[in-house]
């Protein structure tokens, strides 16, 4: 059987079936108890071991392991498989699983490959130490704890890193750098298994070469938590969700002690890291945000299962003496959100194919396309959904007013829209001018 089906048959027959099991737990915990460790839901444990027996675990790595940690797992109790049996795939590859996992809310966490510990991952894989790979990624690959990414701050405009306020200088005694800020929408901060956190930070132009300072100077630092001075302020909420346990956070730095070692392949190579972190990332989301329709699916939070629920409410009601399906405007609504979805599936796995053979960099303006037109597609399908529905999409009783929510909030998370037209608008004309020019 091959990954995709074997994926798809643990989505369908052991991940959606938990779903109300982990809401309900959820649901008994109240305020500053959502984030603690008796509110992680039992059942996600369960199926992290399932897909781990399954090997379907850590199926995002996009390159093989060191071995030095490999050896290191081989010590470790009890025994995880932490690289996918048959090796590494490619962004083309691993786009449908991506797709498929994006079908449930719980089933990226349930095979570790969720958001933000993939990107974590990946740069501590790619830019990371041997002390920082052992320390961090290791136990992040076998599960054990879960990070967060800290960019984002509430006085500025995050979109441009430039205009980070988050100061990484150096210290007048003890370590050698010492950092100040605050951060906002730190997902994952506020989750009890949380015991990483990567930072972004600019870096005091005392430390860094005129060209360092030119590239924009942003430094990357990891840190274990607890630590001092970090402090978490609050939670936040995505229109009213709180996604606990694992949720967002706003987080001051006061002080906080930096070494040598705690710094990312060195001072001012933040943007860099930063481009690596986020190309494959949006391939994720993308994939996630457009879902597959698993048989007999129930509830979901992404696009296709919600364009399959409204094509079963099309069926099952009717109004003014006929079906729903058989008024033309609804099978308007049918034609177009099949178009979207199908559209947004082909400009993604277009995009993972140019990442694969021209790389991140050269892929610039495709990573930036589907970043802005997938979340507006699928969003356009599970809108669509509602209205089908009626007063009952804008309830609980269904997924649709929360997938709702979550892509319309993708479309400001890893950089607004209007940031990535830009890069687009950029990159095409500068692909004109080149053509201009060799026609001379």
């Amino acid at each position: 059987m091959s990954i995709a089906s074997t994926l798809q048959t643990f989505v369908n027959t052991d991940v959606i079936p938990s779903e109300p099991l982990y809401e309900a737990h959820i649901s008994q915990f109240t305020h500053a108890d959502r984030w603690t460790h008796s509110a992680v839901p039992p059942i996600l444990a369960q199926l992290q071991s399932k897909a781990q027996r399954l090997h379907l675990w850590n199926l995002f790595l996009p390159h093989p392991l060191p071995q030095h940690l490999l050896e290191l797992n081989a010590t470790k109790s009890p025994p995880i498989s932490i690289q996918p049996p048959n090796g590494t795939l490619t962004n083309l590859q691993y786009a449908p699983l991506a797709e498929i996992m994006g079908s449930s809310p719980l089933a990226s966490e349930s095979c570790n490959c969720s958001a933000p510990d993939t990107g974590n991952m990946e740069v501590l894989l790619k830019f990371g130490s041997v002390l920082q790979q052992t320390r961090y990624l290791l136990p992040l690959l076998r599960g054990e704890i879960r990070s967060a990414f800290l960019m984002t701050e509430p006085n500025v405009s995050s979109s441009d890193a430039r205009n980070l306020t988050t100061l990484l200088e150096p210290a007048t005694t003890g370590n050698r750098y010492v950092l100040n800020g605050k951060k906002w929408w730190s997902t994952g901060a506020m989750d009890p298994r949380c015991n990483c956190v990567i930072i972004v930070a600019k870096t005091h132009p005392s430390l860094l070469s005129s060209s360092e300072q030119q590239r924009g100077g942003q430094s990357i630092i990891v840190l274990p938590l607890p630590h001092p001075g970090i402090r978490l302020i609050r939670p936040l909420t995505v229109f009213g969700y709180d996604d606990a346990p694992h949720g967002h956070a706003e987080v001051e730095l006061v002080n906080v002690q930096v070494r040598e070692e705690d710094i990312v392949l060195g001072l001012g190579r933040g943007f860099q890291i930063a481009q690596e972190r986020l190309g494959p990332g949006r391939i994720h989301h993308c994939m996630r945000a457009i879902g597959l329709v698993p048989q007999n699916a129930l509830s979901s939070s992404q696009a296709a299962r919600c364009y399959e629920l409204m094509l079963q409410r099309t069926l099952k009601r009717s109004t003014f003496s006929k079906p729903l399906h058989a008024h033309g405007s609804v099978r308007d609504m049918i034609a177009d959100s099949a178009t979207d979805l199908e559209t947004a599936r082909l400009l993604t796995l277009a995009c993972a194919k140019e990442m694969d053979e021209r790389g991140n960099r050269h892929a610039r303006d495709k990573i930036a396309m589907i970043k802005v037109a997938v979340p507006q597609l699928t969003s356009r399908v599970v809108d669509r959904a509602v209205q089908i529905f009626g007063g009952a999409g804008v309830c609980d009783d269904f997924p649709l007013a929360r997938a709702l929510v979550g892509l319309r909030t993708l479309r400001i998370a890893d950089g607004p829209d209007e940031v990535h037209k830009q890069t687009l608008a950029l990159i095409e004309i500068k692909k004109a001018k080149q053509r201009m020019q060799s026609k001379l």
